[in-house]
C-alpha cells in the first residue's frame, strides 16, 4: 500500500481489480479546500486512458511489478521472442502486449519487460532508437534542410516524416514515444 503522495510516473496501481499505469500526475493544493492529486492513468491490459482525481494522502494499492532487461530475439508467428540477458531464458510475448513498440523493434535490441505474477504487462523501449530509411522519394532540386518534410519508410515498416534532404539508406534517430524524427545518426 502507498499513498497518493507517493505516486510517480510509471507506477502501477490496482484499482477495482485492474492494473493502471500512472502516465502523469500533479499534486494540487488549492487556496481553499483540501489538497488533491490529479492523474492520467492508462489501463495496462487494454491501453485505455482515463483521468482520475484522488484526495491527497489517500491509500492506494500498488502492484508488484518486476522489470527485467531483455533482448528482442525474433518473431515466431504472431509471438515476439525476448531473451533475458542474465539467465538466457526466452519469453514469448503476444503482438497485443507489444503493441506499437513493434514499430521500433530490431533483432538484438535491448528493452525492458514488465512482469506481474509471471505475466508480461508491457514492453518499455529506450527513449530513442536508430533505424535505417528503406524507402523515401528523392528530394527535389532546391530542397533545403529547413522547410518541408516528406514521408519515409523505416526498416521496421513504420512510416515517419523526415526533412526533404534525407535519402534512402540514411540512418535516423527516432523518438519511440511520439514517432518523431530527431536527427541523423
Amino acid at each position: 500500500m502507498a499513498t497518493t503522495n507517493d505516486l510517480k510516473n510509471g507506477t502501477i496501481l490496482v484499482l477495482e481489480g485492474q492494473l493502471w499505469q500512472v502516465i502523469e500526475f500533479q499534486h494540487v493544493k488549492p487556496g481553499k479546500g483540501p489538497a488533491f492529486v490529479r492523474t492520467k492513468l492508462k489501463n495496462v491490459m487494454s491501453g485505455k486512458g482515463v483521468d482520475k482525481t484522488f484526495n491527497a494522502g489517500l491509500k492506494v494499492e500498488t502492484a508488484t511489478v518486476d522489470k527485467r532487461d531483455m533482448q528482442y530475439s525474433y518473431m515466431d508467428g504472431d509471438m515476439f521472442v525476448f531473451m533475458d540477458t542474465t539467465t538466457w531464458e526466452q519469453t514469448n510475448v503476444t503482438a497485443a502486449v507489444v503493441g506499437d513498440a513493434k514499430d521500433y523493434l530490431l533483432e538484438g535490441q535491448d528493452v525492458v519487460l514488465a512482469f506481474h505474477n509471471g505475466q508480461v504487462l508491457f514492453v518499455e523501449l529506450p527513449a530513442s532508437v536508430v533505424l535505417e530509411i528503406t524507402f523515401t522519394e528523392p528530394g527535389l532540386q532546391g530542397d533545403r534542410s529547413s522547410g518541408g518534410t516528406k514521408p519515409a519508410t523505416l526498416e521496421t515498416g513504420k512510416e515517419i516524416q523526415v526533412p526533404l534532404f534525407l535519402e534512402q539508406g540514411t540512418k535516423v534517430k527516432v523518438d519511440t514515444r511520439s514517432g518523431d524524427y530527431l536527427g541523423r545518426a
